[in-house]
């Protein structure tokens, strides 16, 4: 008698479980579920020849963005040439401690400005120790040359100036050289930029 109460209370509970289960219940046989162990990556063990190709190709790829940058900016006529030297005359002593703000060529599509600024303790025509000339920019012209090399001149004529610019961008690079004449040829060394003045726009 007692066996045969055991059994019947196993048999309801076993039938209320199975009335109180949700219907959207599904259930999941984890027998078959696999794990599995994933080892993390071992760094890589690069020789010191393979950095030192990995680095170069990473200043290649960064010399051609800049070089792109540097012939856009030129081609749309919006850029700055910022000198870290000059020389003026075609002999003359180069100039290195030059500050970089205040020597440079600007194009802002049609207007121009050159300005050097040497820092000898002559007040110069500008009052910085140089010149400063503005004017309008004329006859721009832009040429390759076999060597990827930009070459870009155009003329800056104003009242007070009538200089032409001869601009070499130097093939995958930002790097370029600007000779000046019209007066004292001023050679300027240095980079070019993109940049656009706003209050040129």
């Amino acid at each position: 008698m007692k066996r045969l109460l055991l059994a019947l209370s196993a048999t309801v509970a076993m039938g209320f479980c199975a009335s109180a289960q949700d219907a959207n219940e599904v259930d999941i046989e984890t027998s078959d579920v696999q794990l599995e162990m994933i080892t993390p990556a071992q760094p890589v063990q690069e020789t010191e020849q393979e950095i030192k190709e990995r680095e170069k190709k990473l200043r290649e790829m960064n010399d051609e963005v800049a070089y792109a940058k540097a012939s856009n900016s030129l081609r749309r006529g919006y850029f700055v040439l910022v000198a870290d030297n000059i020389q003026i005359g075609n002999m003359g002593y180069r100039h290195y401690d030059i500050n970089r703000n205040s020597n440079f060529v600007l194009v802002q599509g049609t207007d121009g400005i050159i300005q050097f600024a040497l820092n000898t303790g002559y007040s110069g025509s500008n009052g910085l120790g140089g010149w400063t000339g503005k004017g309008e920019v004329r006859k721009q012209r832009m040429t390759y040359d076999d060597n990827g090399d930009v070459h870009y001149q155009f003329s800056i004529v104003s009242g007070t100036v009538n200089a032409d610019v001869f601009i070499t961008l130097f093939n995958n690079s930002k790097r370029a050289v600007a000779t000046i004449t019209g007066g004292p040829t001023i050679t300027i060394y240095g980079e070019i930029l993109p940049y656009r003045d706003k209050k040129h726009r």
